[in-house]
């Protein structure tokens, strides 16, 4: 189930500008932090945006609000409909709430439970579904035809893309601010949508920056569909500790961005992103889940060498059951 419109040209700098205005207020603009610990460590300067303290614990409430703020008013009594393993759930459900919008969220049943709660919390209604074995787009589907909700796809709609891009806008002004110019970007990636707005208004405020996205070992379809320039899938859609960042395929929207201004994918075992969590937690003193870890976790193995260089790495959430931060710890 996609957005009608999927061409690069669909999101532009100025959408991701504009989106920027609608969430001012509502989304927390996350600082960009430097360790002298990190920088040590890579040989480079490190700046981290740590989408984790945003609204929800994770970067999906920026796409989420500007999406769901773009309803008509006489629309909005129908609700919205979303499909998520958790953080895109939660930004839907309290962009919803904020709005007084109903809500259903279809989440896969073994998703972790501090998401399941929290989304439920947020007023939304929550339908599960078994991962593998049934079809999400199809269950929002029919939810939508009942319903007539608007369905808010987690990466392939030009609004979540150009929302979720604002986080670019404030690297590039933060880095300004304190006297950088970052060469390199690396973001977690799953469907694209974080990835592609990031990378959009990136190479619009800062001219030359390369940007790279990253992955879990077993679930590289971006990455391979970058160096065969078409969309790749996944075999299986289970099996990684990174559920934040799995999906089938690459997003349609978010490939024809990135297959023009990404660099070559990065791509981590589950033990690395484990090793970011800890690291995190214990020298940068942020809580991340493992999929929000996997940027940083190309830095720490040197999946990207960054020495001698200035790279923005985006941390992209921290909704992490207490048991898998103990496992990371441990």
């Amino acid at each position: 189930m996609t957005n009608q419109t999927t061409s690069a040209a669909a999101v532009q700098l100025a959408d991701i500008q504009a989106a920027a205005k609608r969430i001012e207020g509502m989304a927390v603009r996350t600082p960009l932090l430097r360790s002298a610990v990190l920088d040590d460590l890579t040989g480079g300067t490190v700046l981290l945006k740590p989408e984790n303290l945003q609204r929800t614990g994770s970067f999906k409430f920026r796409g989420a609000f500007n999406t769901l703020s773009q309803i008509p008013e006489a629309d909005r009594p129908k609700g919205v409909v979303a499909c998520s393993s958790g953080n895109h759930a939660q930004g839907v459900a309290e962009s919803a709430r904020l709005l007084g919008m109903p809500a259903t969220i279809v989440m896969p049943e073994d998703a972790p439970v501090i998401k399941l709660e929290r989304t439920r919390a947020m007023g939304a209604r929550v339908v599960t579904y078994k991962r593998g074995v049934e079809d999400r787009d199809q269950i929002a589907l029919g939810i939508r035809e009942e319903t007539d909700a608007r369905f808010v796809h987690p990466y392939n709609d030009p609004a979540v893309v150009a929302g979720q891009g604002t986080i670019g806008l404030e690297i590039a002004e933060q880095a300004k601010a304190m006297g950088l110019v970052p060469d390199v970007a690396v973001a977690c990636t799953g469907g694209g949508g974080l990835s592609s707005g990031v990378a959009l208004a990136l190479s619009g405020m800062v001219p030359g920056i390369e940007f790279r996205t990253s992955e879990p070992e077993g679930f590289d379809d971006f990455s391979r569909s970058l160096v065969s320039g078409r969309i790749e899938s996944n075999e299986s859609a289970s099996g990684s500790v990174c559920d934040a960042i799995l999906t089938g395929e690459p997003g349609t929207l978010a490939f024809s961005i990135l297959k023009e201004i990404a660099g070559a994918g990065l791509v981590v075992s589950d033990r690395e992103a484990l090793d970011a969590v800890a690291f995190a937690f214990r020298e940068l003193k942020l809580v991340l889940e493992p999929g929000g870890a996997v940027a940083l976790a190309a830095i720490l193995s040197g999946k990207l060498d960054i020495r001698g260089r200035i790279a923005a790495v985006v941390l992209t959430g921290g909704n992490v059951d207490p048991q898998m931060l103990q496992r990371a710890l441990a």
